[in-house]
């Protein structure tokens, strides 16, 4: 399981908001680009359809596959009392192999993705990954060099947490609390709810740019 959240930001306003994560996670960013294929089943794997994703780590010397699968999100009175979307996720290393694999499966491409920006990755409660990318597609097939961003001017914030039915609680309580910090900047919530951008966004930027980020939270 994982509890997630996600926002946009508008790319202007992204350097505030590495400064502020740097400062609130005390550990060094990571560099994102990540080549995303999302693939979903054909007639001859039954009628209930199936999606998987394959992600590659472009960063890596030697790029890295990792296979996820999202399930559907936690629903009922508990999910409707929390701030964040709680979901199944299921996710494994695979070799550079697993697309030919997933073709024989009867698998097929519906669209692939270039994910390119930051992340960091910290303990607080929980461990918690938080985001920042620009989206881009290809105009063709594995078309890597040629990605367009999808929303120009635009950018993705995710904090995700992995969690378990025993303790997802917790998780989404601790995700929630750090979220209160970037209001500010980002108003992050449950995928697929639009939000759109924060109204404070441009006055907390320029605060957070003329003190490097040493405005007391």
């Amino acid at each position: 399981m994982e509890c997630v959240v996600q926002g946009i930001i508008e790319t202007q306003h992204v350097e505030a908001l590495e400064i502020l994560l740097q400062g609130l996670c005390g550990v060094q960013r990571e560099r994102l680009r990540v080549h995303e294929l999302c693939l979903k089943s054909g007639p001859s794997l039954g009628v209930v359809p199936s999606e998987v994703r394959l992600l590659c780590d472009l960063d890596q010397p030697d790029p890295t596959w990792t296979v996820k699968h999202v399930g559907g999100a936690m629903r009922g009175p508990g999910a409707d009392q929390i701030s964040v979307m709680v979901r199944t996720l299921i996710e494994s290393k695979v070799s550079k192999n697993a697309l030919r694999m997933f073709y024989a499966l009867g698998y097929k491409l519906d669209h692939e993705l270039l994910k390119v920006g930051f992340a960091f990755h910290f303990q607080r409660t929980a461990n918690i990954s938080v985001s920042v990318s620009s989206v881009n597609k290809m105009p063709k097939v594995h078309a890597i060099d040629e990605a367009v961003p999808v929303t120009p001017g635009m950018q993705i914030v995710d904090v995700t947490a992995p969690a378990t039915p025993a303790n997802y609680s917790e998780v989404a309580a601790a995700v929630s609390s750090f979220c209160e910090f970037l209001a500010p900047l980002v108003h992050l919530s449950k995928p697929f709810i639009s939000t759109g951008v924060v109204p404070t966004a441009a006055a907390a930027a320029a605060s957070l740019m003329s003190d490097g980020g040493g405005t007391a939270l």
